[in-house]
């Protein structure tokens, strides 16, 4: 498994002075995408909607609005 591209403007673009440390989103060969952010299960996991799980290996990760904004035009329709 292998990034292909980041998807939005990286962390400097958005303002982050070391550029590290900052949520970011990737494009994966499979299509698939990898998200850096904020594990933030403890704090999400008894909030989660009835219709919603996570598997104990998968994580609630947070990222800022912006980062998801700033991918969106990355974002393939299909």
């Amino acid at each position: 498994m292998n990034i292909v591209r980041r998807i939005g403007a990286s962390p400097v673009e958005r303002g982050s002075v070391g550029g590290q440390a900052c949520p970011d989103i990737f494009e994966l060969q499979d299509g698939s995408f990898a998200v850096i952010g904020t594990d933030k299960t403890e704090l999400l996991d008894g909030s989660l909607p009835a219709d919603a799980s996570r598997a104990d290996y998968e994580k609630i990760v947070v990222i800022t609005r912006e980062t998801l904004l700033r991918a969106k035009k990355d974002i393939p329709d299909v």
